[in-house]
């Protein structure tokens, strides 16, 4: 990202990954190296794809593949998701969003438990991992007097 009188020139790919991440990994979208390498890697991606005669959208597809790898399963989109189906009493929901923001380093113990990738959601262990998420933040309301 280049820096010039404190505006900040990113290209299409940056844009979009930085919108994504703002969305499901805030705790990344100060990584300006990770968003600079994934952008770079995906404008490389597409001229490929292109040189080797595939269509546009094929490859809009292939450096979309790229820009995103290892980012499809949220943590804090997962820790939402509990405060809204678990705690939707003891948490508004309008503020559910800047808890999970809180609770990313509290649950850390609890996520490096799980081989998390891209289709984790998908697995049987992710409903153990979201039962040891909902005690974790019982724990933590409790101790916070949340609860």
């Amino acid at each position: 990202m280049n820096k010039n009188n404190d505006s900040v020139e990113l290209s299409y790919y940056q844009l979009t990954l930085l919108s994504f991440l703002k969305e499901s990994h805030p705790e990344l979208v100060n990584d300006s190296d990770l968003i600079v390498s994934r952008a770079n890697l995906a404008v490389q991606t597409y001229s490929q794809t292109i040189e080797n005669g595939q269509t546009h959208i094929q490859a809009e597809e292939s450096a979309n593949e790229v820009l995103f790898e290892g980012l499809h399963f949220s943590k804090y989109d997962t820790l939402v998701n509990v405060l809204w189906n678990e705690f939707a009493q003891e948490v508004p929901q309008g503020s559910a969003k800047e808890l999970a923001q809180q609770l990313l380093s509290v649950c850390e113990g609890v996520f490096t438990n799980y081989p998390l990738s891209d289709d984790f959601a998908y697995k049987p262990q992710f409903e153990q991992l979201y039962t040891e998420l909902t005690g974790a933040i019982v724990i933590w309301l409790e101790d916070h007097e949340l609860q």
